[in-house]
């Protein structure tokens, strides 16, 4: 206890910032207000200095756009304000995202560009010379005030389930995130939340950003991925094998038990083990945790105008294939843990009828085909946003092949350019949705689609 101020003024927070810009100021002098009365109050650190709130910041990628996507070079911009006009609020460290990270993978030169946007906000304006500029503005007292009094509501109910680790693991938070979610998507279908050049201003002149032949994004040389595998490859074949295995025992053995793992890990680093051998290791002993994917809880779709005719297609669709309810599987291959559009495509295909298969983030090829077959589904439905749908998706068909279910459509989401898009289209894809296919409902119907298809269906 004595320590805690140590341990306190070493804890940093990675946060998120939207557009609206001054309910995000706010929301971080909200955050700093908080942290400071409970680490003073609750656990007894006295050193004002200890106490203060920091931060990193992640700017809201979700809200970029495919659609008009120079746009989001103004975002990004009003993003990075949220998180540094407050000076006793301010991030200790922002990552902006890239003005194309809704068309695929950023350039160097793209990633340059937001790096100058906070170089020309730190060298070039004047707000790193002035004290907080809103203390005592008594609009932002009067929002600060009320989100903390939101806060502290929330604070409660957590601490009635039994903490944070019990609201995690009964789903809670996962499904308030979801559900929470699922209302902004609502609000942009129906209007309520504009979205320029996507659900308002529409109309363009042709942008150079995004011209045939432009460019605008970063293509991944195959070369890459097989120089890492070969260096993996050699890395291991010179380390003492011996070494290995005892340092990889040790720590299964320590995982057994209640000991700390980090003297069996750095005896496993000293002896070369890779993080992968190192997470095997623990897997055997632990097994793999599946996390709350926060769908249970999560609100439907409400009055969505169009959700009747769809729901309706998808019971006849049901009735004619002669199965009780349509069975969707959403499969997350790989790596990539952005789970948000899954999460929304699932929501809403279980507001139409559908019966949703959905396990989570990060499975391999193999698993997400043996639920498919397990389950008996009508359709598979990928979601990739890290880049690797040219590796990940034909892997997921291959699969299907080889278990004798070539005739199981597969449908795309993801961050996916158009010439990839064609080449899964070729490679046996049904369709390919990208953020320009905002409309959940729509994309749902066009599923039932797919499989009337699939099944012969007029």
């Amino acid at each position: 206890a004595e320590r805690m101020g140590d341990v306190v003024q070493r804890i940093s927070f990675f946060v998120n910032a939207g557009v609206r810009f001054v309910e995000e100021i706010a929301k971080m002098r909200a955050f700093g207000a908080l942290w400071d009365e409970i680490t003073r109050d609750r656990y007894g650190v006295e050193n004002p200095k200890q106490r203060r709130f920091r931060y990193g910041v992640q700017v809201n990628s979700l809200g970029l756009t495919e659609a008009q996507p120079e746009n989001n070079i103004q975002r990004i911009v009003l993003e990075m304000l949220g998180v540094t006009l407050s000076r006793d609020a301010r991030a200790r460290a922002v990552q902006l995202p890239a003005w194309n990270e809704a068309l695929g993978l950023p350039r160097p030169w793209d990633q340059q560009w937001s790096l100058r946007m906070q170089q020309v906000l730190a060298y070039e304006s004047d707000l790193l010379e002035y004290p907080d500029l809103f203390d005592g503005s008594h609009v932002m007292t009067a929002l600060v005030d009320d989100i903390v009094a939101g806060a502290r509501v929330e604070l409660e109910k957590v601490l009635e389930m039994g903490g944070v680790v019990a609201a995690v693991e009964t789903g809670y938070l996962k499904s308030a995130l979801v559900a929470s979610l699922a209302d902004r998507r609502r609000r942009m279908e129906a209007g309520t939340d504009v979205v320029v050049g996507v659900n308002r201003f529409t109309e363009t002149e042709a942008s150079p950003l995004t011209a045939a032949g432009a460019e605008a994004i970063e293509q991944v040389d195959p070369a890459v991925e097989a120089a890492a595998t070969t260096a993996v490859r050699e890395w291991r074949a010179g380390r003492d094998a011996a070494a290995v295995d005892a340092a990889l025992a040790r720590l299964r053995a320590a995982a057994a038990t209640t000991q700390n793992l980090m003297p069996a890990t750095l005896e496993c680093v000293r002896a070369g083990v890779t993080t992968g051998e190192w997470a095997g290791a623990l897997r055997q002993v632990f097994g793999e945790y599946r996390a709350p994917t926060g769908l249970a809880g999560a609100a439907g779709a409400g009055g969505d105008a169009g959700l009747g005719a769809v729901r309706e297609r998808v019971a006849a669709t049901a009735r004619e294939l002669g199965s009780g309810r349509l069975r969707l599987l959403v499969g997350k291959p790989g790596l990539d843990g952005h789970s948000n559009g899954a999460e929304q495509i699932a929501v809403r295909a279980r507001d139409a009828g559908f019966e949703v298969v959905y396990q989570g983030i990060r499975l391999t090829a193999g698993q997400i085909v043996a639920a498919a077959v397990e389950e008996d589904v009508d359709l598979v439905g990928l979601s990739v946003l890290s880049g690797s749908h040219l590796a990940a998706v034909p892997a997921v068909l291959d699969g299907l092949r080889a278990a004798g279910r070539a005739d199981l459509p597969v449908v795309v989401g993801g961050i996916i350019p158009a010439v990839d898009a064609d080449a899964l289209r070729a490679a046996g894809v049904a369709r390919v949705f990208t953020p320009k296919d905002f409309a959940l409902t729509g994309i749902i119907d066009d599923l039932v689609t797919v499989i009337r298809e699939a099944n012969g269906l007029s």
